[in-house]
């Protein structure tokens, strides 16, 4: 069965919520472990049914924002998801509360009774209201986002489409093409403003009326910080200022040198060579077949799990009108399935789409083992190992899609993976001082970006550009308005992936593939740091772990001749 013959059916809430029901009370009466089994069977199914039809109508409006039947079906989820999760709530609190709680806890994945503990604090029937408002809120954005059409020589553009200008080798158009996609931004401004006024407001509300002292502490929660809390991440953010911004710098002035100038502005960072940066060789089907070879020759597993996503039609990797910016991976319960969502442009993120996603869709693919909806996939700082290493396991195969550039996109990709880290944790501070701050003001919020901006980012010269001198970038991250402190896993993640990168490419670890496939086929079973453990990796918050990581990085690059990269 193809994608598009996955059968997606409004539910009947009255209908399911009396079915559900009736086994949330077979799971309070059940006095043995095999009748409380069967009635958490059950629950099982009718959550994975609902998440499956959920997935499906994000998935399809995701990819064309003017079906009108799809963004009839986001309307209605935006305004009952939050009376699903209002019966997931009482599932949480059944189970918690089962006579055969020690013996549930035998059978089950430990992680299943963490997530419940978590989400009862999250959760009241007298904030459904504010919870559909913050849905509506986040699908305003991403549409908002998605009707960018953006007239550029000659041509209209989304903005994903627009993208590679920005790279270009002239200079003038990709200053051209930075003018225009931060207008698009500039020109909505007062609607960005307002959207995101609002979901601050509505998430401080939800926060401070289930008693947590604001936002930032119910986001903690929501995203299972279970082995770390928010001082560590505050030393962590720290640590990374002060040990990754040096050489961040340093690689910035290398590049500059590269390409011969002066000083390096905005304008001049996303152009790593003077000669072009690596592009793929080949057209969006050639890469998909490259992919396709590259995973059967890594592993019979990667195989197995490539064919199953060509032979269902389970990428939708092309930019078009309409369609939503960015790229993610999803699993479809009922037809276990991963879906690879992406936005295609010609750039080296077409592959990297092809190693991260697929590197998310693969832990998923081999944890379908998992009933649980809530923990197929791991928290978002463990699951993201996945996407990251994945993308160094593939290097070496990249010269198939880059050929005489592959050199090139390996050390752009090194060095990137680098740089991204003070970026990921800018994000993670600037939401920490907006949500201890909620009653900030649009230009208030600016400033405190464009102030961290320039601690973590130095090398962000706005001289060109005005509108993001005071403030703006931070439209373009979804993540800040879709999926609030989604963003340091990144960078933890992007840690522990060096840590693969150096024992699959530098010192050749015959048993980093069985650590992979280990963590990958445990999904969300085990807690952030029981996943290292497992992996054999270090935490980002051990002592000394990112000094050992960074020194290997930083030394890898330096090594590398110029002549190399011409």
């Amino acid at each position: 069965m193809k994608f598009a013959d996955y059968t997606y059916q409004r539910p009947d809430f009255q209908t399911y919520q009396e079915t559900y029901k009736q086994a949330l009370s077979s799971l309070k009466e059940a006095t043995t472990l095999s009748s409380a089994k069967e009635a958490v069977d059950t629950l099982n199914q009718l959550r994975g049914t609902i998440d499956t039809a959920a997935n499906l109508a994000s998935i399809r409006y995701s990819i064309n924002t003017h079906d009108t039947f799809y963004e009839a079906e986001d309307v209605f989820w935006n305004d009952y998801q939050p009376h699903f999760e209002a019966l997931d709530f009482q599932f949480y609190q059944t189970l918690l509360s089962s006579p055969v709680l020690n013996e549930l806890k035998e059978l089950c994945p430990e992680t299943l009774f963490l997530f419940a503990e978590s989400r009862i604090k999250l959760f009241d029937e007298s904030l459904i209201p504010l919870f559909q408002k913050e849905n509506q809120l986040a699908s305003d954005y991403g549409k908002l986002v998605a009707s960018a059409q953006i007239d550029f020589q000659g041509q209209t553009y989304t903005l994903a489409q627009l993208r590679p200008f920005t790279e270009h080798k002239d200079r003038q158009i990709r200053q051209s093409a930075f003018e225009k996609q931060t207008a698009f931004f500039a020109d909505n401004e007062a609607q960005f403003d307002q959207i995101y006024d609002d979901m601050v407001k509505v998430r401080t509300e939800i926060a401070q009326t289930l008693g947590f002292k604001n936002y930032v502490e119910f986001a903690d929660t929501q995203m299972n910080r279970w082995d770390y809390d928010r001082k560590m991440i505050e030393t962590y953010r720290q640590e990374i200022l002060e040990k990754v911004v040096p050489i961040t710098q340093k690689l910035y002035q290398r590049q500059a040198e590269r390409n011969q100038l002066p000083h390096a502005t905005y304008v001049d960072l996303p152009l790593v060579y003077p000669t072009g940066n690596a592009t793929p060789k080949g057209t969006p089907e050639e890469l998909v077949e490259k992919a396709r070879i590259m995973y059967h020759e890594l592993s019979s597993e990667t195989g197995a799990f490539f064919d199953f996503m060509v032979e269902h039609d389970l990428l939708d990797l092309l930019s078009k009108k309409g369609k939503q910016s960015g790229g993610y991976c999803t699993f479809i319960q009922d037809y276990q399935s991963p879906f690879i969502f992406a936005n295609f442009n010609g750039t080296s993120g077409d592959v990297d789409v092809l190693t991260h996603e697929a590197g998310h869709a693969f832990q998923a693919f081999s944890s379908r083992w998992i009933k649980e909806p809530e923990i197929l996939f791991p928290n978002f700082e463990s699951c993201e190992i996945h996407s990251m290493s994945m993308e160094f396991i593939a290097w070496p195969w990249m010269d198939s899609f880059f050929e005489e550039e592959t050199e090139k996109y390996k050390f752009a990709h090194l060095a990137s993976s680098l740089q991204f880290l003070p970026y990921g944790v800018l994000v993670d501070h600037f939401q920490q001082e907006v949500y201890t701050h909620p009653d900030w003001t649009p230009e208030q919020r600016k400033q405190c970006w464009r102030t961290l901006e320039k601690q973590y980012c130095p090398e962000r010269d706005y001289v060109e550009m005005p509108d993001l001198d005071r403030g703006l970038y931070w439209f373009r991250q979804g993540h800040i308005f879709e999926s609030p402190f989604y963003y340091i896993d990144y960078t933890l993640a992007q840690v522990c992936a060096f840590q693969f990168w150096y024992r699959f490419i530098v010192a050749k670890d015959d048993t980093a593939w069985q650590d992979y496939l280990a963590i990958c086929q445990v999904g969300g079973t085990k807690t952030f740091l029981e996943i290292l453990s497992l992996a054999n990796l270090r935490s980002p918050f051990e002592k000394g772990a990112l000094d050992d990581t960074l020194s290997a990085v930083d030394a890898f690059l330096a090594s590398i001749p110029e002549s190399q990269l011409e």
